[in-house]
């Protein structure tokens, strides 16, 4: 239908006031599950050690009545490991002005902005943990690096079927892992599917070294082939009116003979691109969460700087490492598929 001849239309109208929501939209994911269900210590320097130990091998063998002993079992000593804590930061810079003017969603831009600089921190910190990164001592130029929980594990491995793995070098003495396991993480083959069969491996291999991982973390294509495990339970939930109940298909329990699993996915994992054949090599770890911790120098800070002019300086930052305390506790599901 046609518009009337002169009719004045809001096109040419001039003050209209604007619309401007006081909702700002951000679903960038800020959940860390790695960082929230390990432990945590205090570091009293920037390089932070532990110690480890194990019980010999049982013996069945029996000793006769009134046995003395020619001769003794000799020691042996704890195991001393370190590790260093690097530092993770974040800064932003807000002009006198911009502080001052109004603005929708929030009165002040430093307080926002250092809301949203704690959660980038944080996000940043999970994807550290996360990396498979050898520990750097660092110097005047060279940032610390923390060895990440992947760069530890050798002793419980599930890897590609096609190369049979490297491990890391022995980390004895006081002297921490240098380099990053490439052999295991990076397979230089195609990538596997994940099978129930390899988890089961996995966590029989942690069960025999001691360990009792309690959660299997994975990226978020992986928890959905996870959920296709025969030994996923059964997930069921009463709904007033329903009958019988409900089934939810995102099922969380991993039931396996060597105790329950929590499946959770992360979304900071670091899939690894094969050099040979461009495919995309993931990785499941099952974490003992009693046996790793965040070791923290420098708690999480906002610190304000001096002014050197109309604006407000602001940096945020956090020092921390990886303390592994026993990596025969937890085991890794690797070179498998992170795409379907």
């Amino acid at each position: 239908m046609a518009v009337v001849a002169n009719t004045f239309l809001t096109y040419d109208a001039k003050g209209i006031r604007e619309d401007l929501s006081d909702l700002i939209a951000d679903i960038s994911p800020t959940t860390t599950p790695f960082q929230s269900n390990i432990g945590t210590r205090e570091a009293e320097n920037s390089y932070f050690e532990w110690q480890t130990d194990s019980l010999s091998a049982a013996s069945a063998t029996p000793v006769v009545e009134g046995q003395d002993l020619s001769s003794y079992t000799a020691v042996s000593p704890t195991v001393r490991l370190g590790n260093y804590a690097q530092i993770n930061m974040r800064d932003f810079i807000i002009s006198g002005t911009e502080q001052v003017v109004r603005k929708a969603g929030r009165q002040s831009e430093v307080g926002y902005q250092a809301a949203k600089a704690a959660k980038e921190l944080k996000r940043d910190i999970e994807k550290a943990c996360l990396q498979n990164a050898g520990a750097v001592a660092g110097a005047t130029a060279t940032a610390r690096v923390t060895a990440g929980f992947p760069a530890w594990i050798k002793t419980n491995v599930s890897a590609n079927g096609t190369s049979t793995p490297v491990v890391p070098p022995a980390y004895t003495g006081s002297t921490p892992l240098a380099s990053a396991s490439t052999d295991i993480w990076n397979v230089f083959d195609t990538p596997e599917a994940f099978t129930e069969a390899m988890l089961k491996t996995t966590m029989q291999s942690c069960f025999e070294s001691g360990g009792e991982p309690r959660m299997l973390m994975v990226s978020p294509y992986n928890k959905t082939v996870v959920s296709g495990f025969s030994g996923i339970a059964s997930s069921r939930y009463n709904v007033d009116g329903a009958e019988p109940s409900v089934i939810i298909g995102a099922a969380d329990i991993y039931v396996s003979d060597f105790g329950n699993l929590s499946v959770v996915p992360n979304r900071f994992f670091t899939t690894v691109v094969d050099a040979g054949s461009s495919a995309m090599n993931d990785w499941a770890f099952l974490i003992d969460t009693d046996e790793v911790a965040i070791a923290t120098l420098r708690p999480y800070r906002i610190e304000a700087l001096a002014k050197s002019g109309d604006a407000d300086k602001r940096m945020a930052l956090s020092e921390w490492g990886v303390q592994m305390n026993n990596e025969a506790a937890h085991g890794c599901v690797a070179g498998i598929k992170a795409v379907a």
